[in-house]
This record gives structure tokens, C-alpha cells and sequence, in this order.
């Protein structure tokens, strides 16, 4: 109880409050000791009827106890001048917990506050000896619409998500990476504090002063294989692109060094329901997925690059006739020569000669597609389910029910130019011990060969005019994927470049060597 020893006072006179009760008749000490009393045990009904404005304290001292999260509160009297009345306020704050100190969540620890305030009585002919009520009651820099509150010092958990080099990767700087940011800071950011002080703040919740720092950030740094130059320059090469996505990831390590989308994927959006087409969609990759498709025709040795191979205009297969763009056909054309000119029917006329789960279970074993990829963020590493005759010799060309995204179809070539399968990672995975996927890669020979087979799509099939220029050594692969109910293809292309892997999609754009391949020449071109 708070005990009160200071001035006596006169009782009040008699009369009627208007609501059929008799004014109070209690001296200004009296009345000071109840509503201190009241106050410090909680009672904020019975404190704010000791008042001159009853629904005004009430809320403001609702608020107090809501807002700041306090405990332990102790209201202990001072001496008096006339009917003004200090008082000092001893409380505890919390300093962590769920809620930030919103006093809803269990705080983790608290530290001590102490201030001190003061009151004044007045006699009321209709209410007897009350507290006259301000906001400085509760505390001397409160004015009116301002409140008390505890918080966090800012709206966000510290952590600096840091490029390839140690710096910071913000949103502002690389817009079309606010979402995987934000996706970092929720994953990493556990450890993080933003840090919490008690403020006062107006009606619109914004800060008017700080009164009290109660916990310092606690910065958490997540360092990323971004490449900030190369994230700048693939950002401004799809600028003008209305939907597209692009990857680029280093084949001898699996870095991803830059990641876009356009347009860019909202912050808000739930991370496991992403349309970010760079790491997360699911599309058919056309023609880009004959890589796959060789490396498997290779091993089972159903082609060779060299040897001749047969790309009719039509194959009949499952029931469904398969065609190649305009009806083109190559007579005695080599392997190398249809992987160039992306002959369908020459990987279509493969299928009697493959089990139905053969390419599904090939691109998993091999390129690691399909495996769980735990990269830091969220990711889609592909499929390729189990499917029946024309559906199966569909699969071979990238179509039916396979699916990719970019960062999968980088993740194809950086395979072929390295020679083994790195699952493609965007946070070090010695930051916080993840295991990687696994996949055995191709042999030594199949490399060599698959490397030769886009070598020759650069030299002279369907890349060699958007990787015109593109210096090092290069090879590539376009692709140009139907989708039923749309009038233009999914354009796809992916390449790579000395030690750097790009791929890139346009939805709903036409042929990948045309839309898709400058795009992916561009940011090859860029790396040093």
C-alpha cells in the first residue's frame, strides 16, 4: 500500500455528484493516498473515478500499463506545496520478449525505471476533494495526445544481409532483391535485435522523444555469394523486360552471384508461394533442357556428337506427332549438328528406346534436379515426373511435365562447364552448418562431349547471334517452350562463360535466341 504522510485539508462541502451520489468527502491527503494506491495496485476504475475527468484517466492510465509492459510498480509520496503533490515512480520495463515490449508477450528480462511526477487536488462543488487530471500525472513531458510506450528502436530486426565482399545489400540499392532480403532477415534474423526503448509518441504512434534506451541492437551480419556489380548490371539489363527472371551462378562453386525478377517479387508475399520466376517458378524449359536430355542419350549410347544422327521433319511417337520448327529437317547431319539447330525429332526418336522413369530419375542422379536444395532462401530445384509415351518422348525436349526456373537451367550449365554437379547456394552454408544436395555429375567424357555440344550452338546453331561478342570460352543453349493457351513461347536460353553461368526466361515472348539470349549475353558479357 502506498502510505502517505503529508498536508491535512479541509473536508469538502456537501452536495450531489448528479448521478445520485454524494460528493466526496475526503481531506486532499486522503484523497491523494487512494488514488496513488488505486493506481499502483492496478485499479485503474477505481483511480480514475478519484479524478476530475474519469474517462480520460481512465484511458490514459489504461494505456500506461498497456503500452510501456511495466511491473513492479511502486508510487511512493513526496511532500506537497499548496495542493500540488509530488510523487516518485519506481517501475520495471521489459527489455525482450515476443511482443517488443507491448506488454503482451513475456518479456526476458527488465530493467529498472524511476521518475518522478506530480498531482494536484481541487475541491469540486459536484465531486467533492478530486484529483485534478492531466496527462502529466503520468509523467511530467506528456501533453495531451501523447502517450507513453515501450518499443522496438526500430521497425525491423538488425540484420545486414552482405554481398560477396562484406557490404550491405539494400533494398534500395538492388530493388528487385527486397523480397529475398526480408526472406533473410525472417530466417537468420532470430539471433537479431532491433533493440527497445521507452518513448513517448503521438497519436499517430510516431516518436516524439526517446526517455529511455532500454536495450542496444544486437546486429546479426548473413553473408550472401551476391556479386553486387553483376546483381547491378543483370538488374539493368532486364529494366525494359515486363516479366522475365534470371539467374547467375559460378560453376566450380555453386555461388549464386545474382539473382532477378521482373517485376520484382513483393517483400509481403509468403516466401513458399512465390511467383519469383528466378528460383521459384515452375515452367516448362523448353529446349534448354535437351542438355539433360544429351547427357542422357550420351551415356546410354543412343548418340555421339559426331556420329551421324537422324532429324527427320516428323516422329511419331505415343500417338502424337512431334515436328520441328517450320518442318526443318537435317539430312546426314550429325548429333552435334541437331543439338545446334535444336532438332526435336532427333532426342523424340530416343524415346522407344527409354524406360519411362529413365530421364527423371538420369536428371536426379546426375544434375541433382529434383533434390532438396536448401540455398538460404527458398528455391524450386525442378521435376521431372514419371510419364507414359508421347508425354515421355515430350520430356526429352524440355515439354510435358517437366519443370525448371532459372536458377535450375544456370545450374545445368555451370554441371556441363565444370564437369560436376554443385548445388547452387546463395548464404555459405559453413554460416550455419547446412548440408548440400548432392549429385554424382557427368563423366569425365560425357562433360567434355556436353561441352562440345553447346560450343557448336555458339559457333553455329541457334546462339550464335545473341552470343556474338561474348568473349572467353562460352557455350550455350536456347530454348523456346509451347504453353497451351498462349500465342508467343516461353523464350528460354542459358550459357556460360569462362567461370559464370547465366540463365534467363521471358514468359510469353517468342524464341529463346532471340528475347532470352541477349538478356543472358549481356550479364556474361559483364563479368571481368
Amino acid at each position: 500500500m502506498t502510505a502517505l504522510v503529508l498536508l491535512a485539508g479541509c473536508n469538502s462541502g456537501g452536495g450531489d455528484t448528479g448521478n445520485g451520489q454524494a460528493p466526496r468527502d475526503a481531506t486532499p491527503a486522503e484523497t491523494v493516498a487512494e488514488f496513488l494506491t488505486a493506481w499502483e495496485n492496478g485499479d485503474v476504475e477505481k483511480a480514475a473515478d478519484l479524478t476530475d475527468d474519469p474517462a480520460a484517466a481512465r484511458a490514459a492510465l489504461t494505456a500506461f500499463i498497456s503500452d510501456t509492459g511495466l511491473s513492479d510498480l511502486t508510487l511512493t509520496p513526496g511532500t506537497g506545496s499548496g495542493d500540488v503533490i509530488s510523487f516518485l515512480v519506481t517501475a520495471r520495463l521489459p527489455i525482450g520478449g515476443d511482443d517488443g515490449g507491448s506488454g503482451d508477450g513475456e518479456a526476458s528480462d527488465t530493467v529498472d525505471w524511476q521518475y518522478r511526477s506530480e498531482l494536484s487536488v481541487r475541491e469540486d462543488d459536484d465531486l467533492g476533494t478530486v484529483v485534478a487530471w492531466e496527462p502529466t500525472v503520468l509523467h511530467p513531458d506528456l501533453t495531451d495526445g501523447h502517450r507513453l510506450e515501450t518499443g522496438p528502436l526500430s521497425e525491423e530486426a538488425a540484420v545486414r544481409v552482405l554481398d560477396r565482399d562484406g557490404d550491405e545489400l539494400t533494398a534500395e540499392d538492388h530493388p528487385t532483391l527486397a523480397a529475398i532480403l526480408t526472406e533473410l532477415g525472417a530466417r537468420y534474423g532470430a539471433d537479431a535485435g532491433a533493440g527497445s526503448e521507452l518513448r513517448i509518441v503521438d497519436s499517430a504512434g510516431a516518436r516524439v522523444v526517446q526517455l529511455l534506451e532500454l536495450e542496444s541492437p544486437n546486429p546479426v551480419d548473413v553473408p550472401t555469394t551476391i556479386d553486387s556489380d553483376l546483381q547491378a548490371t543483370a538488374e539493368q539489363v532486364l529494366a525494359d523486360t515486363d516479366r522475365a527472371g534470371l539467374a547467375a551462378i559460378r560453376p566450380s562453386t555453386g555461388e549464386i552471384l545474382a539473382l532477378v525478377t521482373t517485376p520484382a517479387p513483393d517483400p509481403a508475399e509468403d516466401p513458399g508461394e512465390s511467383t519469383d520466376l528466378a528460383v521459384k517458378a515452375r515452367l516448362a524449359p523448353g529446349s534448354t533442357w535437351k542438355i539433360v536430355s544429351s547427357a542422357l542419350m550420351i551415356d546410354r549410347g543412343l548418340a555421339s556428337p559426331s556420329a551421324a544422327h537422324p532429324c527427320p521433319k516428323n516422329f511419331d511417337h505415343g500417338g502424337w506427332p512431334f515436328e520441328n520448327l517450320n518442318e526443318f529437317e537435317l539430312e546426314n547431319g550429325t548429333f552435334a549438328q541437331s543439338f545446334a539447330a535444336s532438332c526435336n525429332t532427333a532426342f523424340v526418336s530416343a524415346a522407344p528406346e527409354l524406360s519411362d522413369e529413365e530421364l527423371g530419375t538420369y536428371a536426379r542422379n546426375t544434375f541433382g534436379i529434383g533434390l532438396e536444395w536448401d540455398a538460404g532462401i527458398a528455391v524450386e530445384s525442378g521435376t521431372v515426373p514419371v510419364e507414359s509415351n508421347a508425354q515421355m518422348a515430350a520430356q526429352l525436349i524440355g515439354q510435358a511435365g517437366v519443370r525448371a526456373n532459372p536458377l535450375v537451367m544456370a545450374s545445368v550449365s555451370a554441371t556441363v562447364r565444370d564437369g560436376s554437379f554443385r548445388q547452387p547456394y546463395l548464404v555459405p552454408p559453413d554460416h550455419d552448418g547446412r548440408e548440400l544436395a548432392t549429385a554424382a555429375g557427368p563423366s569425365e567424357g560425357t562433360a567434355a562431349q556436353l561441352r562440345g555440344l553447346m560450343v557448336a550452338t555458339v559457333q553455329y546453331g541457334t546462339a550464335s547471334a545473341a552470343m556474338t561478342g561474348v568473349p572467353g570460352e562460352t557455350g550455350a543453349k536456347t530454348g523456346s517452350a509451347e504453353v497451351i493457351g498462349q500465342e508467343d513461347p516461353n523464350a528460354w536460353f542459358t550459357a556460360y562463360r569462362d567461370d559464370l553461368a547465366v540463365a534467363a526466361v521471358v514468359p510469353e515472348s517468342g524464341h529463346g535466341g532471340k528475347i532470352a539470349g541477349p538478356l543472358v549475353a549481356e550479364v556474361l558479357k559483364a563479368a571481368p
